[in-house]
């Protein structure tokens, strides 16, 4: 697999993770979610599990208090999903045999256990392919129609 494909990836885990995290935080998976992703830190900085921790706490009580509907409370879940996806890219950035551990615990743990209306929205899907020759490649993340004559 190339580099490319590879940081790719690790961007899109990121970026579901951080939004995984957040929607998990306004519910009341929130303990197992800290718990976890404290997991992920005392493996690769176990000087900053504690905090990272504490900042997940703070975030859960910045979402909490802006409430559930209105421009602010997407606002708030925005920004704090965009900041937990930044410390999840930079973790994998610097700890990338974490990945593995990282999808287990979205996968098997948070986002099953997420209520179907609370799912995370606008998850990444990475494709990859290379074509040949005359060769096309056709991808999709949900519904394709091809009609060629």
């Amino acid at each position: 697999m190339s580099g490319v494909a590879v940081d790719a990836e690790l961007l899109a885990l990121a970026s579901t993770a951080g939004t995984t995290v957040v929607t998990a935080l306004t519910t009341d998976l929130w303990e197992r979610a800290r718990a976890s992703v404290a997991a992920l830190w005392e493996r690769a900085y176990p000087d900053r599990a504690a905090t990272v921790e504490a900042e997940l706490t703070d975030t859960r009580t910045l979402l909490l208090a802006t409430g559930e509907t209105g421009p602010d409370a997407t606002d708030i879940e925005e920004v704090s999903a965009e900041e937990w996806r930044l410390r999840f890219r930079r973790l994998l950035t610097a700890r990338p045999d974490l990945a593995q551990e990282l999808r287990r615990v979205l996968v098997e743990e948070l986002t099953p256990a997420l209520p179907d209306q609370q799912e995370p929205q606008g998850g990444t899907t990475v494709f990859h392919a290379s074509a040949t020759g005359h060769a096309r490649v056709y991808q999709s993340a949900r519904d394709m129609n091809i009609n060629e004559r």
